[in-house]
């Protein structure tokens, strides 16, 4: 690993490593700054020390959102919060107009002019960032730019957007580096698994905004059409691209595509990976399988202070290609897809990043305060409503973070409850999914979920239904109809009926490999978010038992965990919610 990690030699040297990070970069940095460095503070918000290490600059402490002080003056404060300080001293109105001020005009900045605003203030280019190599892994055996070298690619895939991205940052950093083009690469397949024109959609649309925003920064945009092991290898090569860089995803699927493009390539060009997803890389988070999210909690957290880091933004860049870029034919691209039409669009979500960054202001503005309270009632308007975004990676789970920390301070219940869902249940998905390969299927459940599910699989079922009549809506309980319809229709279900929905699948069904099948197959077709580590991982938990243990055994379920109708009107109104989709027909 020390030697992979070694200097990104400059130009004039013999054989330049397209994955070297620099070894020489902190000393530059340092040298840089060495005038004014008594007077910089820490970056991390909890440290004051103006002696700290010009490194620690950018990293952000995760946990601690208030300035360290003393006991006594922690004691001191806290007396005088209670009315009982002799000494104590009221704050000046003039101050105190002014931080209100303050705070009421941060509010009034729309999120995404203050995003914009906190990458600018971190650095003007990736050029001038330490980039955290833990974030990279190298899957070729080549490592080194080849001569003649005219460019790096950034084959996107799972996070399909320009700023926020560590995979599009890193082709950068090398891109100016070696002072070549940069070109972004997306690979668009004529289908993907049950994926529908609402899926495929909702992908070209944020990609039209990729493409434009490319323009804008100086980067070539690459809609190739076909699979990547058939197209990219061919791009490359006539392009002289001397590098490709991708993000990462744990799913079968797109892992083999990166397998083939690695093979495919030419001997000399070297192929990484960066974890763009995930706030700690997944290789990194855990060497193994993790049982629960007891077991993997500790291990993300005590590492957040090394990735929880403000971006940098991507800048303008400076190599431009000698020929110009085509524009893609978006029209010729949807005509490419062989996909289920009949699956339409939503009006609720609209594609790519822009959207997706309105949609998490609104979340911290108007449902935060509600999450932690009312985010398992389907009746309240309480979620961040941000999966599909993030799904298709048009927005950062980091970025959202980063966000929604800043209202700790108002309502710390709430966004404590989101950042465990947002990152610890999200990247244990993750970890199941690269970990296990038999993610999707029972052979990938516990042995004693195996077990005990094998023992009940003869259970007589009161009412067994069949694919279709799921499908659509056709069951006896008016509450599981009306969950099925919302996926339906509106792309997405919430998340504490998708523990039942999927729950009733396995009583209704012939048996539980049947019962998985089809909880995948239909989140897979009419969510947004399908299709995806979180999905699979839902639907194993709900019929296998994955991140949970065994309960009280009983008819068909045996042993893992139970729910039933009665239980839900004690949780919420489910008349309310059924009334809802009563009068909506799927047919």
């Amino acid at each position: 690993m020390n030697k992979v990690f070694r200097t990104i030699l400059s130009k004039s040297c013999f054989k330049p490593s397209i994955f070297r990070v620099l070894q020489r970069e902190e000393t530059s940095l340092l040298s840089r700054h060495h005038s004014d460095f008594n007077r910089v503070t820490s970056f991390c918000p909890c440290d004051r020390s103006h002696l700290c290490s010009l490194t620690s600059r950018n990293s952000y402490c995760f946990f601690s959102q208030k300035r360290a002080m003393s006991d006594k003056k922690s004691s001191k404060r806290k007396t005088n919060a209670d009315g009982n300080g002799d000494e104590s001293k009221e704050e000046s109105p003039k101050k105190l107009k002014t931080e209100s001020t303050d705070n009421k005009n941060k509010n009034d900045i729309s999120l995404i002019k203050q995003v914009t605003e906190s990458r600018k203030k971190l650095c003007d280019s990736v050029a001038e960032f330490k980039f955290n190599k833990k974030r990279v892994r190298i899957l070729s055996k080549a490592k080194d730019f080849p001569d003649g070298t005219n460019g790096v690619v950034y084959w996107m895939s799972r996070d399909q957007r320009i700023q926020d991205n560590w995979a599009m940052l890193y082709a950068q950093k090398l891109a100016l580096k070696m002072e070549v083009p940069l070109h972004v690469c997306f690979c668009l397949v004529p289908r993907f698994l049950d994926a529908t024109i609402r899926h495929f959609r909702f992908i070209l649309a944020g990609l039209e905004e990729v493409e434009k925003e490319c323009r804008e920064l100086d980067i070539s945009f690459h809609l190739l059409i076909g699979h990547a092991k058939d197209v990219l290898p061919t791009f490359v090569e006539e392009n002289k691209i001397g590098g490709v860089v991708t993000d990462f995803s744990p799913l079968r699927v797109p892992a083999e595509w990166v397998a083939d493009v690695v093979k495919a390539l030419p001997a000399n060009i070297p192929l990484c990976q960066v974890d763009a997803h995930n706030l700690v890389p997944c290789w990194e988070a855990s060497p193994k399988l993790e049982y629960g999210a007891r077991t993997i909690r500790n291990k993300i957290h005590n590492q957040l202070n090394q990735y929880l880091t403000e971006f940098p933004p991507v800048c303008k860049h400076t190599h431009r290609p000698k020929s110009k870029c085509k524009s893609v034919d978006w029209s010729t691209a949807e005509d490419s897809l062989e996909v289920d039409r009949k699956v339409t669009e939503v009006e609720w979500a609209v594609p790519g990043s822009t959207a997706g960054l309105n949609m998490l202001e609104s979340f911290c503005k108007e449902r935060l305060k509600y999450f932690g309270a009312d985010r398992n009632n389907p009746n309240k308007n309480a979620l961040s409503n941000l999966s599909p975004w993030i799904k298709f990676g048009q927005i950062s789970v980091q970025r959202c973070i980063l966000t929604v920390r800043q209202y700790r301070g108002r309502y710390k219940d709430s966004v404590e409850s989101y950042i465990e869902e947002a990152i610890i249940r999200r990247e244990l998905s993750d970890n199941f999914c690269f970990y296990n390969k038999n993610y999707d299927s029972i052979d990938g459940a516990y042995d004693w979920a195996k077990q005990t599910l094998k023992v009940h699989a003869g259970d007589k079922r009161e009412y067994v239904y069949t694919r279709e009549q799921l499908e659509y809506a056709k069951s006896h309980d008016n509450l599981w109809n009306a969950a099925q319809k919302q996926m339906v229709i509106e792309g997405k279900m919430h998340g504490f009926l998708r523990m039942y929905w999927a729950k009733k699948i396995l009583e209704w069904t012939p048996s539980p490999e049947v019962a998985l099948e089809t909880a995948i197959y239909l989140n897979d077709k009419y969510s947004l978010d399908g299709r995806d580590p979180n999905g699979y991982v839902g639907c194993m938990w709900s019929i296998c038992g994955i991140h949970d243990q065994g309960w009280k055994e009983r008819e068909i379920f045996g042993k893992i965990r139970y729910m039933n109708y009665n239980g839900c009107k004690r949780k919420f109104d489910v008349a309310a919610f059924e009334r809802k989709f009563k009068s909506k027909s799927l047919q």
